[in-house]
């Protein structure tokens, strides 16, 4: 694993080699669904994990809650927005595994990113971040909604989200992540009691999903890999399991897999 120093925020950034990301996580397997098209599934997840640099580049409901329950969990995060000085009392709150700046600096720091921003400013992020997100894991939790992001989310709807998303954040590891679990059950499921509330993952990346599931695992839900990026428009908006908390039996059964 290679240390690097970004001249352009100071902020010492960490680039791992993929074994570094995925030490102890095990290998990503293969298996069939009914319907005949593939479907990763996980490796039971490994103790001894080293912790992970995350930038979250929106850090409100979403970015917020996640970072939060990541910090807790062990990992660094930079929280960002466009107003980063209103992020400094939950930065302090969370202790030193957490700092602030900007979303330039957040997509610099991370080894994993989470773009938690309105889809209508995916192309922004997409343009002024493109080097420092170049090469590296994106999870993806955005939605689309035309009276919101205008005619761009009515095109993301109909190719589905994520392959629109690819064409904004180009040369990234794209993760479909976190979209359709509510923004208040974030922070009401982490870690409940019971079979935990589910999170679909998609992505055509099968290092990148891995270290995906271990994040959702340690922000205290269950990961479901639903297979590539092409299939996680069964859980875009405006689907039978887009924004429910359900467990991984009902998330399945909603999307039509077998275990």
């Amino acid at each position: 694993m290679s240390i690097k120093r970004d001249s352009r925020c100071d902020t010492r950034v960490l680039t791992p080699s993929r074994r570094d990301l995925l030490r102890g996580a095990g290998a990503v397997a293969l298996a069939g669904a009914a319907s005949g098209l593939p479907l990763f599934t996980l490796a039971k997840p490994a103790a001894g994990q080293a912790r992970l640099k995350i930038g979250i580049i929106g850090a409100g409901r979403i970015g917020g809650a996640l970072g939060e329950l990541w910090v807790k969990a062990g990992h660094e995060v930079l929280l960002s927005s466009r107003h980063p000085e209103n992020l400094k009392a939950l930065a302090d709150r969370l202790g030193p595994r957490a700092r602030v700046g900007t979303p330039q600096q957040a997509a610099a720091f991370g080894e994993v990113i989470l773009v938690s921003v309105p889809f209508g400013a995916f192309p922004q992020v997409g343009r002024d971040h493109a080097d420092e997100l170049h090469g590296k894991i994106v999870l993806d939790p955005g939605n689309p909604f035309p009276q919101r992001d205008g005619p761009m989310a009515e095109e993301a709807r109909r190719k589905g989200t994520a392959i629109a998303s690819l064409q904004y954040l180009r040369g990234v590891r794209l993760v479909r992540a976190f979209n359709t679990i509510p923004a208040g059950a974030l922070r009401s499921e982490a870690h409940r009691r019971g079979e935990r509330i589910a999170v679909p993952l998609a992505s055509d990346d099968r290092e990148a999903i891995e270290v995906a599931a271990r994040l959702v695992r340690d922000a205290g839900f269950e990961p479901v890999l639903v297979g590539p990026l092409a299939r996680s428009k069964g859980f875009d908006v405006g689907t039978a399991v887009f924004g429910r908390a359900l467990t991984a039996r009902e998330l399945r059964q909603g999307l039509g897999i077998t275990p």
